[in-house]
């Protein structure tokens, strides 16, 4: 793993969200809370990307397309594929839950900074 420079900090202030490319992996760099958190930006689902999924109130990022839900802290799903109602059940059956890539970030001099 090495630390990368990927944004100025003032370009993630409030709730914003930006997707950065970095040794070829998109990562969603999300400030939640005051909080920079930075995972992949791809449901391991099926791929899709993560960047429109709602933030609870208990700190995890809701898929938008089977609302499958992972802690930003940690990447563990407390949700796996809900939706569509009986078919995401049957889904999630025969589709081994996974976590997504979460990494570690710093601020640093105005920037911030992921480590992949």
């Amino acid at each position: 793993m090495s630390w990368t420079k990927v944004l100025a900090q003032d370009e993630l202030s409030g709730d914003a969200r930006k997707v950065v490319k970095v040794e070829k992996r998109s990562i969603l760099l999300l400030n939640h809370n005051n909080q920079i958190y930075a995972i992949e930006n791809s449901c391991p689902h099926l791929g899709l990307p993560l960047k429109n999924g709602k933030i609870t109130e208990d700190g995890s990022i809701v898929c938008p397309f089977h609302r499958s839900a992972f802690d930003l802290t940690t990447g563990q799903p407390s949700k796996w594929i809900p939706f569509p109602p009986g078919i995401g059940k049957l889904m999630g059956m025969i589709s081994t839950e996974k976590g997504v890539a979460v990494f570690p970030t710093r601020i640093e001099e105005g920037s911030i900074w992921v480590d992949v």
